[in-house]
């Protein structure tokens, strides 16, 4: 007799009666089949919402950043509020990737890889914003933060927008290759598989000749956790510099010091909707459901339900904080975002961020599908609404000369949408040609967490638990 590891009555990760060969027959199966009508249209709707972004941007390229509309008051529109907006969506990959891997999460198999992904891709979008907000593109260079090799110009290295840059990248590089690393024992085995030499040669390319050895795979386990160690403290300083855009200015309503922590749970509240939305979408349209279980969406809304009441809080408390400085400027600031002109906007970021994610209180509700996709999206949206929010509130300043609404012009609309193109086609993309779960990581948890071998870990009673205790003082 012997003592299991992991607790009986914990709910299986891998549904199904299912052993080693059957977990890579389908994991490998959207790859190696060819593309459902399914995929093909998602595919196409993709593409097309891409080339309406490209046009809208060689549109503003063209004319200048006067076709968006910008005014004196609102400098930035709808430009910085979906490069936040994304940025924060890019949050929950590395979350659910370095923080669980480092605290042993045994559910994060099933759902690190599409969430690496959409890190991946959710910070290519967000890093095109502040690229054509210059308007003038092709004086970018002048930003880089090279020696001194243009006499007197120099970047301003005390700007958080420059931090930005630095932050961002390095969050792209680490990300990336977190994600590259956790794909080569995969596209190994896919190698192994293939049919055809030029898928061969392909993914042989890619898995740098892994061959398994144990030699390999101690190296694997090595850089999974230096890099799990680097990309978690990049978790939290990404986001806080991205509050920082707002929060070193002296602007009333944004110098606040609980931008950076309330962002950081935003980004995280956001991201894990995100991840939601993809990973329901992706168990259905490649038969993932075993893998991709109502246990992993369940302990996601959980992760929601935490953070949207920690963002919840913070909005109260900076309500509070203007209520409590006396300061008639900040308060001003916020009651015209509760009762001005965009009253609208900061309700619907009240409701959909801090009371509709209370639903998930609810276990019913947290493990229903359709419930969960719904949710996603409300939340996605009102984390929208707060970016808008925030940037909406330079409105109204000292000057009633330069009061003034803004409405996005259709270049700024076409270029969101764009990003959704880019997006979305580059997870089309993944999700055809690179295993979408990580197969490695499946077999590694199978025996523990699989449906199979859950049924034979049976409960052990008090007497045979006395026993077995006995036996092995006996036996030592």
């Amino acid at each position: 007799m012997h003592l299991k590891y992991e607790s009986y009555v914990r709910e299986a990760l891998v549904d199904g009666k299912k052993d080693y060969h059957q977990v890579t027959e389908d994991i490998c199966a959207p790859i190696e089949n060819k593309p459902t009508k399914l995929w093909r249209l998602g595919f196409l709707i993709s593409l097309s919402l891409l080339g309406f972004g490209v046009f809208s941007i060689a549109w503003e390229v063209w004319l200048g950043t006067g076709v968006w509309n910008l005014n004196r008051t609102i400098g930035w529109g709808w430009d910085i509020t979906n490069f936040v907006w994304w940025v924060g969506i890019g949050h929950a990959g590395t979350l659910i990737s370095a923080i669980l891997l480092l605290f042993r999460q045994g559910w994060r198999t099933g759902v690190n890889r599409a969430a690496e992904a959409m890190t991946i891709f959710a910070v290519m979008c967000a890093g095109q914003f502040p690229i054509w907000h210059m308007g003038r593109v092709w004086d970018a260079f002048f930003v880089l933060p090279y020696g001194n090799s243009r006499g007197p110009l120099w970047p301003n290295f005390v700007s958080p927008l420059l931090w930005d840059v630095f932050a961002i990248s390095t969050y792209f590089t680490v990300s990336l290759l977190f994600w590259y690393a956790g794909l080569i024992p995969d596209f190994a085995t896919i190698r192994d598989r293939a049919k055809t030499k030029f898928r061969k040669n392909a993914y042989g390319i890619a898995s740098f000749g892994w061959a398994g050895s144990a030699k390999h795979w101690q190296r694997h386990e090595y850089l999974s956790l230096v890099l799990a160690g680097l990309s978690t403290p990049l978790v939290l300083s990404v986001h806080t510099i991205v509050s920082f855009d707002f929060a070193t200015s002296v602007i009333p309503g944004w110098h606040t010091t609980i931008f950076p922590p309330y962002f950081v749970a935003g980004a995280v509240f956001s991201g894990f909707a995100m991840v939601q939305t993809l990973l329901i979408i992706t168990r259905k349209v490649l038969n993932l459901q075993d893998y991709i279980t109502i246990g992993h969406l369940e302990a996601m809304n959980k992760v929601i339900l935490v953070t949207g009441s920690i963002v919840g809080v913070a909005y109260i408390t900076e309500l509070f904080i203007a209520y409590y400085s006396g300061v008639l400027w900040e308060q001003e600031a916020f009651r015209l975002r509760v009762m001005g002109p965009y009253w609208w906007a900061y309700w619907a970021m009240m409701t959909c961020n801090v009371v509709s994610p209370q639903l998930f209180w609810f276990k019913t509700l947290r493990r229903n599908i359709w419930f969960t996709f719904f949710m996603s999206i409300i939340v996605n949206i009102g984390m929208w609404f707060e970016r808008f929010v925030i940037i909406m509130s330079l409105h109204r300043d000292y000057l009633p000369s330069s009061w003034s609404y803004y409405t996005p012009s259709w270049p700024e609309i076409g270029f969101y949408l764009g990003s959704f193109g880019l997006f979305f086609t580059c997870y089309f993309l993944f999700a055809k040609y690179f295993p979408v779960i990580a197969i490695a990581e499946i077999k590694f948890i199978l025996k523990t967490s699989g449906d199979k071998y859950k049924e034979e870990m049976t409960p052990i009673d008090e007497q045979s638990e006395e026993s077995f205790i006995e036996e092995q003082a006996h036996h030592h």
